[in-house]
């Protein structure tokens, strides 16, 4: 009875003494691999604003896959605090495989009624992009269409950038 049970369990000791480390080595591979967008850069213009001050938001976005990305969806917080016109707001840019571009994004007042002049100088603002999709772009009938081909996996990705405010 013994030996008969080892004969049956023997050859799936030996599968799993195969597979369970090939299986590991592959979600160790997926884990380390780059995502396939990555924000390079948050770029806010004035570096050094004040008050009340009306600032330029862009950001440099690799694309390190081999097809087009766009709808690109992003979070935007300022000093931790959401940025609500983002929620619901989809950026049709498309962004060429294999390239960085720059993208503006709506531009903000350092200080508003529910955001004040922060007590140590400082504004921080990060932006994420939470989702995107892989896209198709090419002419029918003289007509450009945007065929999505599914969402970009590896999403959220993050930059942030803090500035020194004037008084």
């Amino acid at each position: 009875m013994i030996r008969t049970t080892f004969r049956l369990l023997s050859p799936v000791l030996f599968l799993a003494a195969v597979f369970i480390p090939v299986l590991a080595r592959a979600q160790d591979d997926s884990a380390a691999a780059e995502p396939q967008l990555a924000i390079e850069a948050v770029i806010v213009e004035p570096e050094k604003p004040g008050a009340d001050t009306l600032c330029r938001l862009r950001i440099r976005i690799l694309n390190r896959g081999e097809r087009i990305a766009s709808q690109l969806g992003f979070t935007v917080t300022i000093n931790g605090t959401d940025i609500p016109v983002y929620s619901n707001q989809l950026f049709m840019f498309p962004l060429d495989p294999g390239t960085t571009s720059e993208l503006a994004l709506f531009n903000f007042w350092t200080t508003e009624t529910s955001r004040p002049m922060p007590a140590d100088g400082k504004l921080r603002i990060e932006v994420a992009l939470r989702e995107a999709q892989w896209t198709k772009i090419e002419m029918v009938e003289e007509v450009e269409t945007w065929t999505p081909l599914g969402p970009v996996t590896g999403l959220p990705v993050s930059a942030a950038v803090t500035l020194s405010m004037t008084r």
